[in-house]
């Protein structure tokens, strides 16, 4: 996305928050649209055998469904909820692939039930109850085992999930994986399809995808001395890195996928194998530079010698991500001048916490109350992780393509934050 604090394909920002009321994330459709061509081009169109799963954590909501179906890519979805949403917005079933570290067993029944296309077991324990409910509803779902590499990424600690000592998948220790793959074997209903591995997010390094493959692809050999299995596909995860901020690197896919399928390429012409399926799992990298989100500015609070807090009506609660893992973003008054002279204030929300900070030291124009401020780059994991917090009603969701725009998820109510409480019960009788 360009950095216009005036408007976003063709919308001006100030009508559109008159219209549907701040905060509001808007996406820029055409981002998402040119980032799945750049996508498709340098991975699907470059090498034969392979797909995109757009990783739905990152954003979902029906109108998110629809566009993946449109753009003709599969779906890697991560709960129960997210499958249901898909299933409930028309994806083809078969087009999905379930992930996730616990899967609950009503989640799994719904997966297999449906017949989706992959299940990415991811503990102990798993493939028995996948064979539970595909031997009640005799269904086929091929299975692929997430592994942890040991690759640590430079990156924040909660989305680095390719080290050892991660909550996701199975070290590669054969003692204890060849039991679950071997136990694949007990039902024609799971036949083992391969490995699926994820190193982190924010990730702008390929050597820790190929450092990856060298670790999964010892240990398949050593796994074929002991059971034969044939390796048909190969998930590499997603979590590439994007801009947050003007200046910060931003890398094209093909920098990424031509040393990691040249690896993958070698490996199995050596061992005179087929290579297998390739599949890639980006979220972030196709949402996040296309969506912004828009707050109206409140209280302006200066603290001589220290700092301006500059309040806005949204916060933690619409953006977590610096609260959570001290996430960087950029911001600017809407239709201000850059070129004026600036100040450097903290950007706050509104919640009752003090680590709700948006963006620290960001210098804009001198800010009144009832301006507006876009932060960029918001695209992906505001929606995804926003909560109720203090009871404040989630965003509203705005599409944006050629001067149009299109109310995609209406803006929550209060009375719907509410609505499943129930009365004290312990009222005495009047």
């Amino acid at each position: 996305m360009s950095w216009n604090n005036h408007s976003l394909d063709g919308c001006h920002l100030e009508e559109l928050a008159n219209r549907y009321g701040t905060p509001l994330y808007v996406y820029s459709v055409k981002t998402m649209e040119n980032k799945i061509q750049e996508l498709k081009q340098a991975f699907t169109e470059a090498y034969p055998n392979t797909r995109i799963a757009y990783a739905a954590k990152a954003f979902l909501n029906k109108a998110m469904v629809g566009f993946v179906m449109d753009q003709g890519i599969y779906l890697d979805v991560v709960s129960g909820g997210e499958l249901t949403l898909a299933l409930e917005a028309g994806m083809d079933p078969e087009r999905i692939e379930f992930n996730g570290n616990n899967k609950l067993a009503w989640e799994i029944e719904l997966a297999v039930k449906e017949g989706v296309g992959r299940i990415i077991v991811d503990g102990y324990g798993e493939v028995e109850l996948i064979q539970h409910y595909a031997n009640i509803y005799k269904q086929t779902v091929p299975l692929l085992f997430r592994i942890t590499p040991g690759i640590s990424a430079d990156s924040h600690d909660y989305i680095v999930t390719g080290k050892k000592d991660s909550k996701f998948g199975f070290p590669l220790d054969l003692q204890r994986l060849l039991p679950e793959i071997q136990a694949t074997q007990e039902s024609p209903y799971t036949p083992f399809y391969g490995f699926h591995f994820h190193l982190g997010s924010q990730l702008f390094e390929p050597e820790l995808y190929t450092e990856a493959l060298d670790l999964l692809f010892t240990f398949y050999d050593e796994l074929l001395e002991h059971i034969q299995v044939d390796f048909k596909e190969l998930n590499i995860g997603g979590g590439f890195g994007i801009p947050y901020r003007p200046g910060e690197p931003s890398l094209p896919y093909s920098f990424f996928f031509e040393p990691l399928m040249t690896k993958v390429t070698e490996y199995f012409e050596k061992k005179g194998l087929p290579r297998p399926a390739v599949i890639t799992e980006p979220g972030r990298s196709i949402v996040g530079e296309a969506g912004l989100s828009l707050y109206r500015v409140g209280t302006v609070k200066t603290l001589e010698g220290i700092r301006t807090y500059v309040s806005v009506d949204g916060g933690m609660t619409d953006n977590i991500r610096p609260a959570l893992y001290q996430a960087k973003y950029h911001g600017e008054l809407v239709g201000k001048d850059r070129e004026g002279k600036g100040e450097v204030v903290t950007i706050c929300g509104k919640c009752c916490e003090s680590g709700d900070i948006l963006i620290q030291d960001l210098e804009i124009p001198p800010v009144d109350s009832r301006d507006l401020l876009v932060v960029y780059n918001t695209g992906a994991y505001g929606y995804s992780m926003a909560s109720n917090y203090n009871l404040l009603p989630k965003p509203g969701i705005v599409w944006v393509k050629d001067g149009k725009d299109y109310l995609v998820t209406k803006p929550q109510t209060i009375q719907q934050i509410y609505e499943n409480d129930l009365d004290y019960p312990f009222k005495k009788d009047e």
